[in-house]
């Protein structure tokens, strides 16, 4: 995939919009995760040094176009000032007359941070009066928010049709390290899905179970499975609305002859806290009224088992309730095991990432996206409309 890339570009004296993806978890009011931050400093840094001014555009959260005090990006922007040693000035909207002024009146070397671009419900809209005034801010545009990818927003599509624009190192980085499961994976070829929620997971693992050799799903998603299996999986978390959905993925799995691994044991309690007593059990033993909220030992060890053979590996979702000691054990597993695997491992972003992190677990993988929709996004083949914008 040829893209326009920022370094080929004449960015001196200019003023660079820069879309990054500043969409980090905050924890009483404070960045807990600031990966997202420190990836996006070389393009940055890179700008800076080539006499740019800097206009960074983000979004946090999801304030669905209204102004939501806890997520604006202050916070962020405190961060931002820390690990880039530099000064940061913060705007209090993303667009408008002050906000005009202020980027006209900032120098060459200046970095300012606008306010979330998604207090404006025109963003998701890409709508073109919105998207002008944001576009009028600067001269040139620099997309280096993979994570964004896939939303044809004003701050991702529209400004790249309005302005000469480039893909930032982020966003090279994340297309160079997914172009091995892209073209010609090796195999076995291992998709690990997890998470909460099935819904979210059923659109990439249709298109998935037709890639990959073996499919091994846990969490939130698994119960959901199991479910439409017949099986009683207690008070679990289960996705009704999806289960004829699961039952067509299991058909194609079929027909395809991939190998599809669900949970044969689980960690279950009655309340999710780190006090909650438990219970390892197997998936049609959970007791009345408690969830599952971990894949169990014997899951962890069949899991671990398919990893560690696996050639090449992509891992999107967490097995449990990961952040919560009791409910640890079987995500971390499988993080061991990617760190004894020899596949090209790919984790995809989110809480799989911050769960690898907090394992210290992150360098033994291939690579760790900060994307995880963006990312399922371009494995499955979906055309990406951000993406598409930067092409050569």
């Amino acid at each position: 995939m040829e893209l326009r890339k920022v370094q080929d570009a004449d960015v001196e004296g200019k003023t660079v919009l820069v879309r990054v993806d500043y969409n980090v978890p905050l924890l009483e009011g404070e960045v807990l995760d600031d990966r997202r931050i420190q990836a996006s400093l070389p393009t940055i840094q890179w700008l800076l040094d080539h006499h740019a001014k800097v206009v960074l555009i983000s979004h946090l959260g999801r304030p669905e176009g209204k102004v939501v005090d806890e997520l604006r990006l202050d916070r962020v922007a405190t961060r931002l000032e820390s690990v880039l040693g530099k000064s940061v000035l913060k705007l209090a909207d993303c667009v408008g007359d002050e906000v005009s002024r202020a980027v006209a009146d900032a120098s060459n070397g200046d970095v300012l941070v606008l306010e979330n671009v998604r207090f404006h419900r025109e963003e998701a809209l890409n709508e073109p009066t919105f998207t002008h005034e944001l576009a009028n801010l600067g001269d040139l545009f620099v997309n280096d928010a993979f994570g964004t990818m896939h939303r044809a927003h004003a701050s991702t599509v529209g400004i790249a049709d309005l302005l000469p624009s480039y893909a930032g190192f982020l966003v090279q980085a994340e297309i160079a390290a997914l172009n091995p499961l892209l073209n010609g994976p090796q195999h076995p070829y291992v998709a690990v899905v997890g998470g909460r929620k099935a819904q979210s997971k059923l659109g990439p693992l249709h298109d998935l179970a037709t890639k990959v050799d073996e499919v091994l799903i846990g969490g939130g998603v698994a119960m959901t499975f199991l479910h439409a299996m017949g099986v009683d999986v207690g008070a679990s978390d289960v996705d009704h609305k999806v289960v004829e959905e699961v039952r067509a993925i299991q058909q194609i799995v079929e027909e395809n002859g991939t190998t599809l691994l669900l949970p044969v044991d689980v960690v279950a309690a009655a309340e999710l806290s780190d006090e909650s007593e438990t219970v390892t059990c197997s998936v049609n033993e959970i007791p009345h009224g408690w969830h599952a909220f971990d894949i169990g030992p014997e899951t962890s060890r069949i899991f671990s088992e398919r990893i560690i053979q696996a050639k090449s590996l992509i891992w999107t979702g967490p097995m449990g309730a990961y952040e919560h000691e009791p409910f640890s054990v079987g995500t971390k597993a499988l993080g061991e095991a990617v760190a004894k695997s020899s596949a090209y491992s790919v984790i995809g972003g989110g809480e799989t990432g911050e769960a690898m992190d907090r394992f210290g677990l992150s360098e033994h993988a291939s690579y760790v996206s900060t994307g995880g929709g963006a990312c399922l996004a371009l494995l499955r083949g979906k055309t990406m409309p951000a993406l598409e914008a930067l092409r050569a």
